[in-house]
């Protein structure tokens, strides 16, 4: 027989066949994706080697973690990821029904690079599974027969559903495969005055920023008359944001902000222009940190898909800048919280109403106490607007309707007296002192950044709560270039803006002479 007469029926007794096959019979796991849930999803649980692991840990805003040792080799972990899936998918990226109370992850200890990791945790068989508060889980060891340890083994999560029976047990709860986003109002931080939930709005905080930056950029609102504006605002940040990434990053903007957004385009060459308006170069910048935007609220959740949420954080954001300014920078601050919102928020309404509030003040803030008053003041001016509005129009949430704040329960001695003026509205005295003396403590204590994370402190493993307070109202390290730092006084919101000066005109000054030289 002539060769390609061979080589045909080659194709027709070994080709074709395997071809059918394949096309008749499917491999056993994707049925078993398809059983548990959409193939196509992206994995939610997050991967994490001998590099990340104790700094995701350590900045994970969970109550719980959940972390799966595994091997990629291992046919029995490949079977078990689908119901890992599942089960992650409550908890675990912007789509959570239950974000922020448990933290999924898993480690390949098939990689050389997390042998170590592995051993740190006496991983013995694959897949192994242990429980435990997230912080827990940082620079530490587990041994099986170490007693009271707060990591646990998960002895029983074979499947999606014994895994999330397992999680319930432990925490008391009723979560379900089931649920839906918003389903289970019991999971929602009810309790106001509980530190816990009070300090996780710093992850919020650190929402709100990272949402506000990247509304400013998708809508090209940096335009040579709101560069000011939001120059200010970026300073403000820098000296007074309660997350140390988020002054990081704020001050990483800032140092970079006229070669991003050019005062004088003309300067720029033609590629250059086109690289900025595209925003380009801006995407290489996160205002808090890669990992945020995360997706999801936590302590500012509401009930429904479209109530609190980024609203929520930035007040918080601006109540916990308001308590942290020095009497001196009081004026300044007011200003340049009007002028942000002016420029950038933008619902147009809400945009309008604030900004009619800060053209009423006709008095000079002299005092920390002036600001801060005034903002909780406008604050339940607008709840109070709001309250009718959504009361009238059925769009408020069942479970966070809006309120005159702090509540009684949460604040007694903020009252002198409570009396109802009308059918629809209280008649509040409030004892201002107290009320300042709780929004310090609630915006200002409490709210701390609990990142300490290497990328902001260098080699410092700990900080005390009061020393985080003390390095938002003092001082901040800015990385220029590699190594480069600049220290930030208490005054550091007026001092940046002429450091930042003086480093706008040396790189105008070095442009023009490289420009000279070129000539």
């Amino acid at each position: 027989m002539a060769p390609r007469s061979l080589f045909f029926l080659f194709l027709l007794v070994v080709i074709i066949p395997i071809h059918g096959f394949g096309a008749s019979f499917r491999p056993p796991g994707r049925s078993i994706l398809r059983s548990l849930g959409d193939s196509d999803a992206p994995d939610v649980a997050v991967d994490l080697n001998a590099t990340t692991f104790d700094a995701a840990l350590k900045g994970s805003p969970a109550t719980f973690a959940v972390v799966e040792f595994f091997a990629h080799w291992c046919p029995a972990c490949r079977n078990y990821k689908p119901h890992y899936e599942k089960v992650a998918r409550l908890f675990n990226g912007p789509e959570a029904v239950h974000p922020g109370i448990v933290f999924m992850a898993r480690v390949d200890c098939a990689m050389k690079v997390n042998t170590n990791l592995c051993d740190r945790f006496s991983v013995s068989h694959y897949p192994m599974l242990l429980w435990g508060p997230p912080s827990k889980f940082v620079s530490s060891r587990w041994d099986p027969k170490q007693e009271k340890s707060e990591i646990q083994s998960i002895d029983d999560g074979r499947t999606a559903e014994r895994l999330l029976n397992w999680i319930n047990k432990r925490m008391g709860s009723s979560f379900s495969l089931d649920d839906e986003k918003f389903e289970n109002e019991n999971t929602l931080p009810r309790n106001a005055s509980d530190p816990e939930q009070i300090a996780r709005a710093i992850y919020d905080v650190e929402e709100a920023t990272a949402n506000a930056f990247e509304i400013i950029l998708d809508h090209k609102m940096i335009k040579p008359d709101t560069r000011a504006p939001l120059i200010k605002f970026l300073q403000l940040l820098v000296a007074h944001h309660p997350s140390k990434r988020c002054r990081k990053g704020s001050a990483e903007i800032l140092i970079n902000f006229d070669d991003l957004w050019p005062s004088n385009p003309f300067l720029a060459s033609s590629e250059e222009v086109i690289r900025l308006q595209e925003g380009d170069a801006a995407k290489n910048y996160w205002i808090c940190g890669k990992e945020v935007p995360r997706g999801y609220w936590i302590f500012c959740r509401g009930s429904k898909n479209e109530t609190r949420g980024f609203s929520c954080g930035l007040w918080v954001l601006l109540h916990s800048l308001s308590v942290r300014v020095g009497d001196g920078e009081s004026q300044a601050a007011f200003t340049t919280i009007c002028d942000f919102i002016h420029n950038f928020f933008i619902c147009e309404e809400c945009r309008r109403h604030f900004y009619n509030m800060c053209s009423r003040v006709s008095t000079h803030f002299n005092s920390t106490r002036d600001l801060t008053l005034w903002l909780w003041s406008t604050h339940n001016k607008v709840n109070e607007r709001l309250m009718k509005e959504e009361k009238a129009l059925h769009t408020e949430d069942p479970v966070f309707p809006k309120v005159m704040w702090p509540t009684k329960q949460l604040c007694p001695s903020c009252y002198h007296s409570l009396s109802r003026a009308s059918s629809s509205s209280m008649q509040i005295d409030w004892n201002e002192d107290e009320v300042f003396h709780f929004l310090v403590n609630h915006y200002g204590n409490i709210l701390v950044s609990s990142h300490m994370d290497s990328s902001v402190n260098g080699n410092r493993n700990d900080l005390s709560l009061a020393d985080d307070i003390a390095a938002s109202t003092n001082a901040v390290a800015v990385p220029i270039g590699a190594a480069l730092g600049i220290a930030l006084a208490s005054c550091a919101f007026g001092a940046l803006a002429c450091f930042w000066r003086a480093q706008q005109k040396n790189r105008k000054y070095l442009h023009h002479l490289h420009s000279l030289k070129n000539i």
